[in-house]
């Protein structure tokens, strides 16, 4: 139970999406409030200056906002120990800086899972049946019809089996697809419960119609499909990719897109974000896009920043629960 004197002196700055529906009600934040002095910022600060006065003397942030916090700012934070985010990634924090300081740095657990995977099935299908191309050509009035794929008995390649990689591989058997899949911790167990036998990464790639990634961004992960797997792949092959863009070599997927290597993909996330202007991406008809909005949506939303309360609710209480750092 928290002491009333220390939650008194305690200042917990809670920076709230401004693109994730309405600010946070008070139920949702009475659990906050009962362990500090709770304020709430609903518009996203302009400069780093505003932003580390509006969080200065903070021992907790949750960071609902797409704010990113590096060593800079977090070593003019002495009083802060925690930062609670908003989202399974956890690239907005410098976590060797977070480390360095004695900062705890905790993340979503899987409750936006089953929405994440929702979405990345959604642009597999749209790949599959060429819908971008085909919407576009109809707008431009031209009755243009290409070929398209037809996914049930075909194999798909699931890599990362974490909680959103674990729904995409029932997603997938749903509509009669044989899975396979790579992961840095497989599983007996997991293969079994998911139906999915665990392959070598060039196995999976050589062998799949599609392939969607579901890894978490690290050093290990960065450039994991990059211009050597994407030569590996089955020529024609369908890319999804929601978990983040750095995870693909940019550059060799557009070559391999306009090759014909790769048949076609669906994109959520890019390195870099968001997608510039004159990105070769934009104008590539296989492709379907969409601007990294997954779990955006009521549900996604609620999820994320209840989940976030929760896991600074539990650090406070002397409980961590999610901590990356």
């Amino acid at each position: 139970m928290s002491d009333p004197t220390a939650a008194a002196a305690r200042r917990i700055v809670v920076f709230a999406d401004p693109e994730g529906g309405p600010p946070p009600d008070d139920a949702v934040l009475a659990s906050l409030r009962a362990h500090g002095d709770v304020e709430v910022v609903v518009e996203t600060p302009d400069t780093p200056q505003e932003r580390l006065e509006l969080a200065r003397a903070a021992e907790v942030i949750v960071n609902a906002a797409p704010l990113v916090w590096g060593y800079r700012m977090l070593s003019q934070l002495p009083g802060l120990r925690m930062i609670s985010l908003s989202s399974v990634g956890t690239d907005m924090v410098n976590l060797e800086a977070a480390r360095e300081l004695g900062v705890t740095v905790a993340h979503q657990g899987g409750n936006t899972a089953p929405i994440v995977a929702e979405h990345e099935f959604a642009l597999l299908l749209a790949a599959a049946k060429r819908l971008g191309f085909h919407t576009a050509e109809l707008r431009a009035g031209r009755w243009t019809r290409h070929e398209t794929v037809y996914l049930a008995g075909k194999r798909l390649g699931v890599i990362g089996t974490g909680n959103t990689g674990a729904r995409m591989a029932q997603l997938g058997r749903a509509i009669g697809m044989e899975v396979v899949a790579w992961s840095f911790h497989p599983s007996e167990e997991k293969a079994r419960a998911l139906g999915l036998r665990y392959v070598e990464l060039d196995e999976l790639l050589a062998s799949s119609d599609a392939v969607t990634l579901h890894v978490a961004s690290s050093e290990e992960t960065r450039g994991l499909i990059g211009r050597e797997q994407l030569a590996r792949m089955k020529r024609g092959a369908i890319l999804v990719n929601g978990s983040r863009g750095a995870v693909v070599d940019t550059d060799a997927l557009v070559e391999a897109l306009e090759s014909g290597q790769i048949g076609s993909a669906g994109l959520d996330v890019y390195d870099p974000e968001p997608l510039p202007d004159d990105h070769p991406l934009r104008t590539c008809e296989q492709v379907v896009l969409s601007p990294h909005i997954a779990d955006n949506n009521p549900e996604g939303h609620a999820f994320m920043f209840n989940d976030a309360v929760a896991n600074a609710v539990a650090f406070l209480d002397g409980r961590p629960q999610n901590v990356v750092t």
